[in-house]
């Protein structure tokens, strides 16, 4: 046992006389009386550690388990960390946003891994699913059919029924119904806006020879007003022009003569045949079938009829070609096929060409009159195209 003495600080001795030398003298006095009485506390000193404290050393290799049962090398906590981030990688947390990540070419990656990771689930769920309807054999449950736009679509009150004795009266009674009955033969002019590039021209020789007994003439400036008289007195029945723009046909005025109606088209996507690959040899002069799809309102009703028209009622089948006018959202697609039977269940088709997209944007009575026409139909795309379930054809 040791005995640590503290002593208390003494001032040193002032030279000052007189009477501050007598207080000094008073104050000396009482503190070395206070030196005799020293404060005198007892510390414990071991022998291991004499005055020195030593750092407390953390073990290097070793960490105690969360259970307290036994220790794991720095070997499993390593493994345990790489299994942990192996895990969040591939799956992220539900508040993360690819999009936080401001990195581009890390932000693509983990995009890739993400995708990459919801298609296996997507596969694996299908794979199970395909195994449990194989298990339960005819009791399986039946397919879920998948929702889309069309079968979401808005009722519309206009909707043909072709069992509908109203529809039967006015397709005996309209302006195409001497086409189907076989009384008229479809005679089609087709022509050009004014001074037309060569790929409008080219695109207008191809459409001849899709629609038989369609002729080719120039525009030369003349004024559709002066055109159409013309084609009436040469027992022309319709009046096809394709205009331009920067090249490029962007729009179809067809005209059903002598009476109308008139139907403006927009046009996009116009692959005439040396632009598809694997395309057939150039039609024949057979006249093709025609496939019309899903033209299922009054307005679609008619439009299907306009095109129908424009081919002759007989075709001939044994040049194994279809024309295809398919509606689907409003959008109609042309085709041009020829096909073959390879067997009794398999049918190969051969794509000849051209192909476009028509979008419809106004019918009208009577014959082509811009200034005083009367419209039936008009596209408004802030009304109608608000909604995407609802379809005007």
């Amino acid at each position: 046992m040791t005995i640590a003495v503290r002593s208390l600080p003494v001032p040193a001795a002032s030279t000052r006389t007189g009477s501050s030398l007598h207080t000094r003298e008073k104050n000396s006095s009482a503190k070395t009386d206070s030196l005799h009485k020293m404060d005198i506390t007892e510390v414990p000193v071991s022998q291991d550690n004499k005055g020195k404290k030593k750092k407390n050393k953390k073990p290097k290799n070793k960490s105690v388990s969360p259970e307290g049962d036994g220790v794991e090398t720095k070997e499993e906590v390593k493994m345990e960390k790489s299994e942990a981030a192996a895990a969040g990688a591939a799956a992220f947390p539900p508040t993360f946003s690819v999009s936080e990540i401001k990195n581009k070419q890390r932000r693509h990656s983990m995009f890739m891994k993400f995708k990459q990771e919801k298609r296996k689930v997507k596969v694996q769920l299908k794979k199970k699913k395909k195994k449990e309807r194989e298990a339960l054999g005819d009791k399986a449950p039946p397919k879920e059919v998948p929702k889309t736009i069309e079968n979401q679509r808005v009722y519309d009150e206009t909707t043909v029924d072709p069992e509908d004795e109203e529809i039967a009266f006015d397709e005996g009674t309209d302006e195409f119904s001497a086409y189907f009955n076989g009384l008229t033969n479809p005679k089609v002019l087709i022509t050009t806006s004014d001074r037309p590039r060569g790929r409008t021209v080219r695109f207008c020789e191809q459409l001849a020879t899709v629609v038989p007994n369609a002729h080719v003439y120039y525009r030369r400036g003349l004024a559709l007003k002066r055109v159409i008289p013309q084609c009436v007195a040469r027992n022309f029945t319709y009046l096809m022009v394709i205009n331009e723009d920067r090249k490029m046909p962007n729009g179809l005025v067809l005209c059903h003569l002598p009476d109308g109606p008139t139907a403006h088209f927009k046009i996009s996507s116009v692959r005439l045949r040396k632009e598809m690959k694997r395309r057939g040899k150039d039609p024949t002069e057979h006249t093709p079938e025609v496939i019309l799809n899903n033209f299922t309102t009054r307005l679609g009703h008619s439009i299907g009829r306009m095109f129908a028209a424009l081919f002759p009622q007989d075709p001939q089948f044994v040049g194994r070609q279809v024309a295809t006018f398919h509606n689907q959202r409003d959008f109609v697609f042309f085709r041009f096929h020829r096909y073959i039977f390879k067997n009794e269940k398999r049918v190969g088709i051969q794509e000849l060409g051209p192909r476009f997209t028509l979008k419809l944007r106004s019918l009208q009575k009577g014959t082509f009159d811009s200034k005083y026409g009367e419209y039936e139909w008009v596209l408004k795309r802030h009304e109608m195209d608000a909604c995407r379930r609802k379809f005007q054809l």
